[in-house]
């Protein structure tokens, strides 16, 4: 431990000072603390404005309501009282000097009555600094800034303990790791390892909420590897680190999981703004069905028949399992499902029907599909590479001229149902749906008809189905 840090100098936010000064005349400290120190010393931008206090939450309460246009109390259970001071989103959380019942996590809420016992508690030393406002003295008694400067993950107790009240913090040193670029010390890594099931008493929904922040990192490739190379992976997704697939001299194939952590980076590199979870997921999920699906064939070359279709399968279970959203789900396992159908488009080419097949069921996620199958090119082999990526430029090109022509983004029959009941004399039913797919197969088929030549079709259809129309009695 070491003493508080002098001439270490930071720049505070003017709004903290103020709402320093509404607590000091009341008579009580204010701390900015966590994350707010440390991307403050790091010169890093930051929104959140995270307080410490030895103010009791119900005064706190009391002098937030003074001076917030809007207060919350959703975390009084937890001793933080939420508000908006000056259009500024602040959180003020009391002293802690929890416990934990080290079964569930959950914490024995005991507020402390010092700064240094509060800052013991936090997850890492370089989110345990603090400075007093408006004073600005700074408090840094677990030596954060020394690992800062080292670019080094620590816990401020001992890695076990801190592991022990909150097995999440193992998922968040990994974050921490891709999000700031820093190394985990040695001790921290060996109790991560050690621990690993520990992480088995944390709620799914917890888990996600960490893996998408790591997932949303700067290089989330850094994160993933430490959390493979822990364990951590296995206990909540567990296809990612069977992709390392073993590989021997008679039967080489691609090393899977270094592949994927290529085109998940590959995929980083081609957003346009801000991290794209969807596309993130997909890209690094793309070919978990590769173990499940592998063959060898007699002359000692690799298959994986199919693992598109089952890797879009184990990917909705995993993510089900996260609790994601389901429209995530549906949106990852679609592109899982989709990524290998252009490949083969450069050598035999595609008719228009085939195209507008694709843009059809790649629906709202077709961009997210253009960026994943270009990511999916890792070859090493320069002129495959770059025919590959011509052929890709010259299908958008392909698709963007038939768009052109035809509304493709809303693909539909061109009889509606009502037009269907109508000339076939049906009442709402299975058969006027079966019409209707009929129709819109043959849209995607043969482009817009005419009127004429849907009705025409329809009747052709219907005589072939024994539906044919019905005639009014005279």
């Amino acid at each position: 431990m070491s003493d508080n840090t002098s001439g270490t100098e930071i720049t505070v936010p003017p709004i903290a000072d103020d709402l320093g000064r509404v607590f000091a005349e009341a008579g009580f400290e204010l701390h900015l603390v966590g994350g707010s120190v440390r991307d403050a010393v790091l010169r890093r931008p930051t929104s959140d404005l995270d307080f410490t206090t030895d103010a009791r939450p119900e005064d706190t309460e009391r002098l937030l309501r003074g001076v917030c246009s809007a207060v919350w109390t959703t975390g009084a259970d937890f001793g933080t009282i939420g508000g908006r001071f000056r259009g500024q989103q602040v959180e003020v959380t009391t002293f802690r000097a929890d416990a934990y019942d080290r079964v569930s996590r959950n914490p024995i809420v005991r507020y402390g009555d010092n700064l240094v016992d509060d800052l013991e508690r936090r997850d890492f030393t370089v989110n345990a600094m603090a400075v007093s406002v408006p004073g600005h003295d700074f408090c840094d008694p677990f030596g954060g800034i020394g690992d800062l400067a080292r670019r080094t993950i620590r816990t401020p107790a001992s890695p076990e303990s801190s592991f022990a009240d909150d097995p999440l913090r193992m998922l968040r040193a990994a974050r921490f790791a891709a999000q700031l670029d820093f190394a985990i010390d040695s001790g921290t890594l060996e109790a991560m390892k050690a621990m690993a099931g520990e992480l088995d008493r944390i709620t799914a929904e917890r888990i996600r909420e960490e893996f998408v922040k790591l997932l949303s990192s700067p290089d989330p490739v850094v994160g993933l590897r430490i959390l493979v190379d822990t364990g951590l992976a296995e206990r909540f997704l567990p296809e990612l680190g069977a992709l390392r697939m073993e590989i021997d001299e008679h039967a080489q194939h691609k090393d899977v999981y270094e592949h994927s952590l290529q085109v998940l980076r590959n995929a980083v590199d081609l957003e346009d703004e801000g991290p794209d979870v969807i596309l993130r997921l997909a890209a690094l999920l793309h070919d978990i069905g590769k173990p499940e699906t592998k063959g060898v064939t007699a002359g000692g070359n690799v298959t994986f028949h199919h693992h598109d279709v089952v890797g879009a399968r184990l990917a909705r279970g995993r993510m089900r399992a996260l609790k994601f959203p389901k429209a995530d789900v549906q949106a990852v396992s679609l592109l899982i499902a989709l990524h290998l159908r252009f490949y083969g488009y450069g050598r035999s080419g595609w008719t228009d029907s085939a195209v507008r097949r694709y843009v059809t069921d790649a629906g709202d996620e077709l961009e997210r599909l253009h960026r994943l199958v270009r990511s999916d090119c890792t070859t090493r082999n320069r002129r495959k590479a770059e025919r590959l990526q011509r052929d890709y430029d010259a299908f958008e090109e392909r698709i963007a001229r038939i768009r052109a022509e035809e509304d493709l983004r809303a693909v539909r029959p061109d009889l509606d149902g009502n037009a269907i009941m109508e000339l076939l004399g049906l009442p709402p039913g299975p058969e006027v749906g079966r019409a209707w797919k009929h129709l819109k197969e043959l849209r995607l088929e043969r482009g817009p008809l005419t009127r004429e030549e849907a009705e025409s079709e329809l009747l052709a259809w219907a005589a072939a189905e024994g539906l044919a129309p019905r005639r009014d009695a005279d």
